[in-house]
């Protein structure tokens, strides 16, 4: 049974769970979190790494002992010492963090109180008052733990896209191993590059149905085959996923590829304006009477109709078919116009890499600029840095930027906005650095208005560059902070400042409605990883996919431009 970087990484998180709510050392707890996120950043399969050999104690933050953990998940989908965990409290108390935010301390009171293990026996003691009789809970944390949790169930069955994308690499390369497959490709919202994806559409151009429908039905990832035909296949995997792989026939393919793509409501524009030129437009191909006069490639399907090719990203009937008719889609951006980062971790707050490998990564990546952007005092969790730490990183900075002249090093910190919306350092040391990269943190539940204007004063200060992830949602997991982001982006164009849009897979914040709204608006984003180790840089690739859903061209990304004007551009006094 197949082991992906996110299955480890999932039991890796289980382990830090239940040790943080047994009390165990916090270092230890921290070692097997920092384990899951270099495990699930990886690019490469680490169920590969194992089996050819390879020392995973070489990655950051893995030693030998949870090298020899991480190699025995691979081989069996298990571990040992969470096994014996397990014996002394229920694993399940694991999926309890956060709700509400109950933390270890609490999760523990609540099994040792109510006997609660599962989700199910949280709610039904919230349901019933329970929870507000333990004294240090009250009404207001027990109305929290029932919103979250209808919150959790409003989600339903849809997955993080880097999840998805883990899965959907894994079987193209399989089906693509199989000798009768010509063609294969991923398509539904996956090749929307939404920032969730629900299920997972495969289309494949093969000689033997049959073969490839059994060897599909057969991997061992799948849990339940919902159905098998000869031309298509249903199957859930185990961690819930549906896939589908569909069967369809070159002259069919590109019809096949732009209605499976969706979405739905693009197909139907698509559709309406084939109506208006008497011809149908289907999975199979595009028709005039009976006889088929397009439907190889996505091309002929637009071309039929009068427009030029649509990316996929831009199909969600939001104005992509008027533009399209006007001749002004936008060029959308690459992964390949970023010329730097802005937002990056070290060793010197919670990131996992020394500023030197941070750099050196950058480097190899071919950037122009990397910004290093350590926490500020507030920070407490993630270790921020007092003055005298930030003025002994930039000295270094210093010494690095003579041995490393192909690259510059921007001197920079991720500020904390405070709840008055001063920043987390005095304007003197503001001023010694080249940009600031400013988050909200703390104080995310204050009322729309209050957490605007706390933004929008932080913004009059003359040293603030960029507002980091905008809204502080973590996809799935927690909901943005209210705050009216369109005061929040005209404040921003009329003090020329910058929003960011964080690529962290947890994060993809700003959201592709948020982009557009600053493209028109005339704000410049800044695609950043927020990077905490050299695989973290990474992450680009899915902020550029939310980019471009959001319409964004390289003209509106602030990293795009070269070092000259970038400097020219964040320089406010």
């Amino acid at each position: 049974m197949p082991m992906h970087n996110h299955d480890v990484a999932q039991v890796l998180d289980k382990m830090a769970d239940l040790l943080e709510i047994q009390g165990s050392n916090q270092f230890r707890v921290r070692a097997y979190r920092n384990a899951a996120r270099v495990v699930e950043s990886q690019a490469r399969e680490i169920e590969d790494m194992v089996r050819e050999g390879e020392d995973l104690s070489e990655l950051p933050g893995i030693g030998k002992d949870l090298a020899a953990k991480i190699g025995e998940i691979t081989r069996t989908g298990r571990l040992s010492k969470l096994d014996e965990i397990g014996k002394q409290i229920p694993e399940e108390l694991g999926s309890l963090m956060g709700i509400g935010g109950l933390g270890p301390n609490r999760i523990h009171t609540i099994y040792n109180r109510l006997g609660i293990k599962t989700e199910t026996d949280l709610k039904e003691a919230a349901l019933h008052g329970e929870i507000s009789k333990i004294e240090g809970f009250g009404s207001k944390i027990e109305q929290k733990i029932l919103e979250d949790i209808a919150n959790r169930a409003n989600l339903g069955n849809r997955v993080k896209y880097i999840v998805a994308d883990e899965t959907a690499r894994s079987i193209v390369r399989k089906l693509k191993a199989l000798p009768e497959v010509a063609e294969v490709v991923v398509a539904g919202s996956y090749r929307r590059r939404r920032e969730t994806v629900g299920d997972l559409d495969i289309l494949v151009i093969c000689s033997d149905h049959e073969k490839v429908m059994t060897a599909f039905t057969g991997y061992d990832d799948v849990a339940a085959v919902v159905s098998k035909g000869t031309t298509r296949s249903t199957v859930l995997l185990r961690s819930g996923l549906q896939v589908d792989v569909r069967v369809v026939t070159g002259i069919s393919y590109g019809a096949a590829l732009h209605y499976f793509t969706g979405s739905k409501q693009h197909s139907i524009a698509v559709r309406k304006l084939g109506q208006k030129k008497n011809l149908k437009i289907n999975e199979y191909g595009v028709f005039h009477g009976e006889k088929q006069i397009a439907g190889r490639t996505e091309e002929e399907i637009y071309l039929s109709v009068g427009l030029p090719y649509i990316e996929p990203e831009l199909r969600e009937d939001r104005g992509e078919i008027e533009a399209a008719q006007k001749g002004t889609l936008p060029m959308l951006v690459t992964v390949g116009d970023i010329r730097g980062d802005l937002h990056t971790h070290t060793t010197a707050t919670d990131g996992r890499n020394t500023l030197e490998e941070m750099v050196r990564a950058a480097v190899e990546k071919g950037y122009e600029y990397i910004a290093i952007t350590n926490h500020s005092p507030k920070t407490t969790i993630a270790h921020g840095i007092d003055t005298h730490a930030l003025m002994e990183q930039m000295k270094e900075i210093d010494r690095l930027s003579s041995r490393y002249p192909e690259i510059t090093i921007l001197k920079s910190s991720e500020v904390d906005i405070l709840e008055d919306g001063s920043l987390d350092y005095p304007d003197e040391v503001l001023k010694t650095l080249d940009l600031t990269v400013c988050s909200v943190h703390y104080y995310q539940k204050l009322p729309e208005s209050k957490q605007t204007e706390r933004v929008i004063r932080a913004m009059d200060n003359p040293f603030f560059t960029i507002f980091a992830h905008p809204t502080g949602r973590l996809i799935n997991e927690r909901k943005p902070y209210e705050i009216d982001l369109g005061r929040v982006m005209k404040a921003a164009r009329e003090r020329r400042c910058f929003l960011e849009l964080n690529s962290h897979p947890d994060r993809l914040d700003m959201n592709d409605i948020y982009c557009k709204q600053a493209k028109d608006l005339g704000v410049m984003v800044a695609i950043s990883t927020d990077a905490h180790s050299i695989h973290d840089l990474g992450y680009l690739r899915l902020g550029v996919n939310q980019a471009r859903r959001g319409w964004l061209e390289k003209s509106d990304v602030l990293n795009c431009l070269p070092i000259d004007e970038l400097k020219e551009k964040i320089r406010r006094t």
